[in-house]
């Protein structure tokens, strides 16, 4: 799982960037609104932390443009303000919680958890990219209303690809989400260009519409354009 935490003071930032991976999560930061926002346009996240009191942009206010440019990732805000008023102009803004400072860790830990597990049950409801439906339910995927055989580790990897759907995935985002594995290695990289290969086989083969794509030197993407994309 990677986290954006976006807070301008920067022990703070390091002292969460540190104690977030010893929990084994992927940790970016960020020091300013504009800084974040380049962030979750250039790759995915699965959870932001956004400090209240920012330079330029309040928090709230980068909150509010992130909800209006779609952005649906669950949001923790941290702020020193602690009045009833506070937190629900917070909430309002678009936060799913709000944390007030100073706090435990092991508390931020498990409001995280929380958060990101809400966001794994919203996957309860399929994910389709043009005429492809992966199923959580019924453990299913569907090509134009075909069932794919697919091994429950290509099931993981297509699941992946999808949640970031549009977003490159590298192979070091795999090692580590999907084989949960902390060092990348030539052998694993092998192993997951197999993998991609055969998913992409069932996936794509008949199909003149390529899902799966390869961003040259990068890694991969699941998209229905062909834009900058190309296939393997």
């Amino acid at each position: 799982m990677k986290i954006l935490v976006v807070e301008d003071e920067l022990k703070i930032a390091e002292a969460l960037k540190r104690g977030l991976e010893a929990e084994g999560y992927q940790v970016v930061t960020a020091a300013s609104g504009e800084e974040g926002f380049f962030c979750l346009n250039s790759e995915p996240f699965d959870l932001l932390l956004l400090d209240r009191m920012l330079p330029g942009r309040d928090g709230l206010e980068v909150l509010t443009t992130l909800r209006a440019k779609g952005f649906t990732l669950p949001v923790l805000v941290l702020t020193g303000r602690d009045t009833v008023e506070d937190r629900v102009l917070g909430l309002d803004s678009g936060a799913d919680d709000y944390l007030v400072k100073p706090f435990a860790f092991p508390e931020l830990l498990a409001r995280i958890r929380l958060l990101l597990r809400r966001g794994r049950h919203e996957t309860d409801k399929p994910f389709t990219l043009a005429d492809l439906e992966l199923n959580f339910s019924s453990h299913q995927a569907l090509r134009n209303g075909q069932s794919l055989e697919l091994t429950s580790r290509e099931f993981e990897l297509l699941e992946y690809l999808l949640r970031h759907q549009g977003h490159v995935v590298s192979r070091e985002m795999l090692a580590h989400d999907v084989w949960k594995v902390r060092e990348r290695s030539t052998p694993l990289d092998n192993v997951i260009d197999v993998n991609i290969a055969r998913l992409r086989r069932k996936v794509d083969g008949p199909y003149p519409l390529k899902l799966i794509r390869t961003i040259r030197g990068v890694g991969f993407m699941a998209s229905a354009e062909d834009e900058h994309v190309t296939p393997q």
